[in-house]
């Protein structure tokens, strides 16, 4: 695996726990009246569709012409069965917690059909997929597929915006369908289409990448304080922070040491998405009355669920069948995506 794309899916692994440790938090003790406390919560917000778009590069510079012929049945035995295994426990989960055993069956078909737990981005990277099968499989161009892409994603999302009532018994069209991340796969698909001309140029060009975070972070600034304070990751306003962030870690990824911290959470990363939330459930009670104040328990909770998540990882993936549950954890050598040696 690049190293680059080792940093990108650790960075964005650790803020998305980071993200769930304040929610957690926030359900024991409620939100601190801190400023811009909410704010910091929206930047984290950028974690999940940039994992998204890391999937997309992965997807668009291994399989630029075709996906092989084994590409559904790996991807359905080692993704969509852990879906499925953390949907079974997702449900067990919230059925004990809150007590209504009744509601299992229900909660059980809702994770499964509308993705209604945190491994909902998983059918989102399918129905990607599929966009990628049909965009190679017809030559798509990508002069008119990237604005059209944006601008129907901008389209969707506004919509959801302005026709709020539409939602409420079915909130997962606020997320699930792939028009509401299709931007993100433009995004994606001709990174990684042209990675090796693209890496090269941002590596050159590397202190550039930092300013490019400083405007996008001061637009999103700009429109939380214009009253734009809802924290989730579909806002469009973090559309240009996440592609800030993706470039300068893809940047900055080749320049740093292959840190073998950053491995090791790169090849969890899968596991740790589904495992983390069902550890902080339990475990937010506890570190938020042992610790008095926001700061300690936010990072109390981060820490100890990412280290009883990995835990949890080790143990199951040495079950025969550990990898259909958290999927794969041990990444061999990708001999098939070569790439020019980066110079300064």
């Amino acid at each position: 695996m690049i190293k680059e794309w080792n940093l990108l899916r650790a960075v964005t692994c650790l803020c998305i726990v980071f993200l769930h440790s304040t929610t957690q938090t926030a359900s024991i003790v409620s939100y601190p009246e801190i400023e811009y406390y909410q704010f910091f919560r929206i930047l984290l917000c950028f974690a999940t569709p940039t994992f998204i778009v890391l999937s997309v590069i992965i997807l668009a510079n291994r399989y630029s012409e075709k996906l092989p012929s084994n590409f559904w049945e790996s991807r359905f035995k080692f993704i969509f069965l852990p879906f499925l295994s953390f949907a079974l426990i997702d449900a067990l989960v919230v059925s004990y917690s809150t007590n209504t055993g009744t509601y299992f069956a229900v909660k059980l078909l809702k994770n499964i059909m509308t993705g209604s737990f945190e491994g909902w981005f998983i059918l989102v990277i399918f129905q990607f997929y599929f966009l990628h099968f049909l965009v190679t499989k017809y030559k798509v161009s990508m002069a008119w597929l990237v604005p059209a892409s944006i601008l129907i994603m901008l389209w969707y999302l506004n919509w959801m915006e302005n026709n709020p009532d539409i939602f409420l018994d079915f909130n997962y069209i606020l997320k699930l369908p792939f028009l509401a991340w299709v931007g993100y796969f433009a995004l994606g698909y001709i990174i990684g289409k042209n990675y090796t001309v693209i890496s090269q140029k941002l590596f050159k060009h590397r202190w550039a990448t930092l300013l490019y975070i400083g405007v996008s972070f001061s637009l999103v600034f700009l429109s939380y304080e214009a009253g734009n304070t809802l924290v989730y990751s579909r806002r469009f306003d973090l559309f240009p922070f996440v592609l800030s962030v993706t470039c300068a870690l893809i940047a900055w990824g080749q320049a740093i040491p292959n840190f073998k911290v950053v491995k090791m959470l790169n090849d969890n990363a899968f596991g740790i998405f589904l495992v983390h939330w069902q550890v902080q459930v339990f475990l937010a009670p506890i570190t938020a009355n042992y610790f008095q104040h926001t700061s300690t328990r936010v990072v109390a909770l981060f820490i100890f669920s990412l280290l009883i998540s990995l835990i949890v990882i080790r143990l199951i993936s040495l079950l025969p069948f550990g990898e259909y549950i958290v999927g794969k954890t041990k990444k061999k050598a990708q001999n098939d995506i070569k790439l020019e040696p980066i110079t300064t």
